[in-house]
């Protein structure tokens, strides 16, 4: 059963996507690719996992980094799963490049910013910790003063 729920955050509303278990997306109320991949038979319907998600967002939200994370099942290929595997595995307070994930992987800068763009679980999976070789704070979906926001509550060095 695929069942969605909402959160409010201090940067606004959040839409939970869950297949019953696990949470399988996580996006900004009106950001770009908003609910890509829903099903459309989704239901409003709280689940263990919703709760687990919003118990999340009040400790990273509260400045702490969490020391749990709910049980995750993002929807996308191999490749989007390499790249957001190593994505979850940024530091809290740290940045990467696009480049620097691409040779970690063996892959390109370029189709590693098509999978970081298409992260289905935004915070969680931290996309918003990728930037540009340069330090550009470039294509975060939900809006590049909610990234600056979300690195600086971080206390990312920018």
């Amino acid at each position: 059963m695929n069942c969605i729920s909402h959160a409010e955050t201090p940067l606004g509303g959040m839409l939970m996507a869950s297949d019953g278990e696990s949470l399988t997306g996580l996006w900004f109320v009106g950001q770009k690719n908003f609910a890509a991949g829903l099903s459309p038979d989704a239901i409003e319907r709280e689940c263990a996992v919703f709760d687990e998600t919003r118990r999340w967002l009040d400790v990273y939200f509260s400045g702490r980094e969490p020391d749990f994370r709910p049980a995750l099942s993002p929807r996308g290929s191999d490749f989007q799963h390499r790249v957001w595997r190593r994505m979850a595995e940024i530091p809290w307070g740290k940045t990467v490049s696009y480049g620097e994930i691409a040779r970690a992987i063996g892959s390109a800068a370029h189709p590693v910013g098509g999978a970081v763009a298409h992260n289905p679980i935004l915070l969680i999976l931290p996309c918003h910790r990728v930037i540009g070789a340069d330090g550009a704070l470039t294509g975060f979906d939900a809006g590049i003063e909610r990234k600056l926001w979300l690195l600086r509550h971080e206390a990312c060095n920018l």
